[in-house]
């Protein structure tokens, strides 16, 4: 049947047949990796140590799973948030993200009842996130990528809008929210001990909300910038400003994603119950570390993890909690080094701080480099 084929090439093909006939008797070792492979295909057990590889690519081969990997490149979501952009049934999504953890590429993470997804933070996920910057996708793929990231907007903008109705609503029972928790004297005696007796500096208070956290330590600090992106927020945390102290603080309107600060201009910053409504908190964290200098503090309170649902559904919570193992690699990845961590127990829910040290520039951005779409910077000193 292989006399019409060239002599050269009809003699590999008889030698592969004869392969497949007869294979070659399997050493002790890649028996155990074949039975470890379960159904994989035969094939796979004459190279076991490429397994990893072709987990990858078989991944990879789905137009729909490409997708998520790119939108996973922008931001943590949930596995409902994915199936709304892609347009696909969650079961079906589903399956596909399984498919993606299981080849690397993706983490999982439960929070709740809800499930996130991050891209995954081994080699094979940055060695395909290096890949997609350097290859440019063609037309077809650039209208699929662009329509997502359209998508993926709204999404932004549905949470954005859930918070702020939430604080249009509770501005002024904000301060009454916060001590069902865990009584908030606790908290800031323990923020004031982790800061210490020297001053602050130029103090960046992140997320101000009611301005509790300016008004206490602006006396502590050369000068206080209070940032809120809620107008209802800004105005209530205007009217309690003692007014002993009103020369040292200032309000502006602003994204804690987009702080319209120069880099290295603010001395301390403090986001104090704010991280757990951030949709990605280690953007936040990298950018207050931009407008951190050299050997600038940060502290954040939030809560440890736990299973208040509720907390998502009627407070606006796109986070339950945060665990020090995640903490301590966001401040990492953003050039800061954790100096301390505090644990308050007690109450329904247990109180974390965390207490970092700008140490350098965050990873792939250099000091006093803006965030891109950030809005026009200025610096702490002129504002204060």
């Amino acid at each position: 049947m292989w006399k019409g084929l060239p002599p050269g090439l009809r003699a590999r093909v008889v030698s592969i047949c004869d392969l497949q006939r007869n294979p070659p008797r399997l050493t002790a070792y890649e028996r155990v990796a074949d039975a470890k492979a379960l159904a994989d295909p035969p094939g796979r057990r004459y190279a076991p140590v490429m397994a990893g590889q072709l987990d990858l690519f078989r991944a990879l081969a789905d137009p729909t799973r490409l997708r998520i990997v790119h939108l996973l490149r922008e931001m943590e979501l949930a596995v409902g948030e994915i199936a709304l952009v892609v347009g696909q049934s969650q079961p079906r999504v589903s399956r596909h993200v399984r498919i993606l953890v299981e080849a690397g590429l993706a983490e999982r993470r439960k929070e709740g009842s809800w499930v996130f997804l991050s891209l995954g933070a081994n080699a094979g996920a940055a060695a395909l996130a290096a890949c997609l910057d350097r290859l440019a996708p063609t037309d077809a793929e650039r209208l699929w990528i662009e329509a997502d990231q359209a998508r993926l907007a709204a999404v932004r903008a549905e949470r954005a809008r859930a918070a702020e109705d939430y604080f249009a609503v509770h501005a002024e029972e904000w301060d009454a929210l916060r001590s069902l928790y865990v009584p908030e004297a606790q908290v800031e005696r323990a923020m004031a001990a982790l800061l210490g007796p020297d001053s602050l500096g130029q103090l960046l208070d992140i997320g101000t909300g009611t301005g509790r956290m300016a008004t206490l330590f602006a006396p502590r600090s050369q000068s206080v910038l209070a940032i809120d992106r809620s107008a209802e927020m800004l105005r209530l945390a205007r009217g309690k400003l003692p007014h002993d102290i009103a020369d040292k603080v200032r309000f502006l309107a602003g994204d804690f994603n987009a702080l319209p600060l120069t880099g290295g201009s603010a001395d301390t910053a403090i986001l104090h119950q704010v991280l757990h409504y951030a949709q990605a908190p280690e953007r936040a964290i990298a950018e207050t570390a931009r407008v951190l200098r050299d050997g600038g503090r940060v502290l954040i309170i939030d809560f440890a993890p736990h299973d208040r649902e509720e907390l998502r559904t009627r407070d606006a919570h796109m986070r339950l909690g945060f665990s020090d193992q995640q903490m301590t690699a966001w401040f990492a990845g953003a050039g800061i080094a954790m100096d301390r961590i505090e644990t308050l127990a007690g109450g329904e829910l247990t109180v974390k701080l965390w207490l970092g040290i700008r140490r350098g520039s965050p990873i792939g951005r250099t000091a006093g480099q803006a965030r891109p779409g950030a809005a026009p910077d200025a610096d702490l000193r002129a504002i204060g």
